[in-house]
């Protein structure tokens, strides 16, 4: 495996923070599932009947702008009943507390995370960022369905970036066809993950293993993602028209961002296993 071909990959996997706080237009993707978060870190607003469930609070400075933007789509964020995330990092779930403060919202997490929301962070593989804990009122298993009214969401356990790091699925209509959309949670190998001889975390491998493994296996049509860079979220608004080709029904563009995240993982593997 050559390191000029994976330069490309190891770009992708040191994603940039500076778009992080820089507002983004709400917009529909799909039926009723909505994209709320700002230009660098997904949220995710899915609507229903009932209520509605957001996916990711960010951090508490990026709360404003989920909220605002749930209001600029004509929803209210107190509806939201069910908070659920891609997986435990600050980047990702520091807003979890204020947000159930401000939504009154129940906090679903996977088994593996759960834990480390509890705790405001503590318990992470890697990283010792704290935030404030917030209380989990139920812990997934994969294959878990989370439904509320007619939405319903799938979780994937698709762990080694974290160990409840999270995929969702969710059927979706789009023009007429029933969709399957797919939210990556990451299957990144971030700088200073051990895969080999792990004392901490030792089961990381072969959880990356598995990880690309459930991701190759889902039927993806709509490809989302933790963070907007995974599936090209700026060039693919910028192409979003009325009564246009939905841009974001991509399924090569996914089984493609599996497929070099796969070789980055083996690459990184097969690097450390010769150290």
């Amino acid at each position: 495996m050559k390191l000029l071909c994976l330069l490309p990959l190891i770009a992708i996997s040191l994603l940039a923070q500076n778009d992080w706080d820089e507002p983004f237009p709400p917009h529909r993707i799909a039926d009723n599932l909505y994209y709320v978060g700002s230009k660098g870190l997904s949220t995710y607003l899915v609507t229903s009947s009932k209520g509605h469930i957001l996916i990711n609070s960010s951090f508490d400075r990026t709360v404003p702008i989920i909220r605002a933007n749930v209001e600029k789509l004509g929803f209210k964020l107190s509806d939201v009943k069910i908070l659920l995330s891609n997986h435990a990092h600050n980047d990702h779930v520091a807003g979890h507390a204020l947000l159930q403060k401000l939504t009154g919202a129940k906090v679903y997490a996977m088994a593996g995370d759960a834990e480390v929301i509890r705790a405001g962070g503590k318990g992470q593989y890697k990283y010792t960022d704290e935030w404030t804990p917030c209380k989990v009122d139920k812990v997934l298993q994969d294959g878990d369905t989370v439904e509320l009214g007619e939405a319903k969401l799938r979780a994937h356990l698709t762990p080694g970036h974290t160990r409840g790091n999270t995929t969702w699925s969710i059927e979706v209509k789009d023009q007429g066809k029933v969709l399957n959309a797919v939210i990556i949670g990451s299957p990144n190998v971030n700088p200073g993950f051990e895969l080999v001889n792990n004392k901490t975390y030792p089961e990381m491998n072969a959880d990356y293993a598995r990880t690309f493994r459930v991701l190759k296996a889902l039927q993806c049509d709509i490809f989302l993602g933790a963070h907007g860079q995974y599936y090209d979220l700026a060039a693919k608004y910028k192409k979003l028209k009325p009564g246009g080709a939905n841009p974001f029904v991509d399924p090569k563009g996914y089984r493609e961002y599996v497929a070099e995240r796969e070789q980055y993982y083996l690459y990184t593997l097969e690097k450390q296993r010769k150290q």
